[in-house]
């Protein structure tokens, strides 16, 4: 996820194309959209790898892949090489898995006494990667009508 981020920001077209790209995909605010996308990748990429708030970093991950399976995988189906949404998928479910099996006794989560694992370790990471998702959709993303096919008109 660190890695994902950072090459939305700085990678190949940097924030600016992450940006069009975004907004080529339907995303209102393309540059806010890349900015906040690499900006929770990162953060979400760290939380995890240090074992902080970890179902929240794990409900970051959720959303993100969740996200990019509707908007940027979906149309394709399900298989990867086909750009399909399988990996955001397994990413998701990834970190839903963490978030039930919790960070760790080497996790910064157990050094401050605050490991949530378990049911609500996945309570608080699929609830809130959700209620990201639907308001993160239902706020920007306007893609464009499908052209009608020769069948459907």
């Amino acid at each position: 996820m660190v890695v994902h981020g950072l090459n939305h920001a700085f990678g190949g077209g940097r924030l600016a194309g992450a940006a069009r790209w975004f907004e080529s995909l339907g995303l209102r605010h393309g540059l806010l959209q890349a900015a906040m996308s690499a900006t929770v990748e990162v953060v979400a990429g760290v939380g995890l790898v240090l074992g902080l708030f970890t179902p929240f970093s794990a409900a970051a991950v959720v959303g993100v892949m969740l996200v990019a399976g509707v908007v940027a995988h979906r149309r394709n189906g399900f298989f990867v090489f086909r750009d399909g949404y399988e990996y955001v998928l397994v990413l998701a479910l990834a970190a839903v898995v963490v978030a039930l099996a919790g960070p760790g006794a080497l996790s910064v989560d157990a050094a401050l006494g605050i490991v949530v694992a378990g049911s609500w370790g996945v309570l608080i990471a699929c609830g809130l990667g959700l209620v990201g998702v639907v308001a993160l959709l239902g706020v920007t993303y306007r893609p464009e009508p499908a052209e009608p096919t020769a069948a459907g008109r």
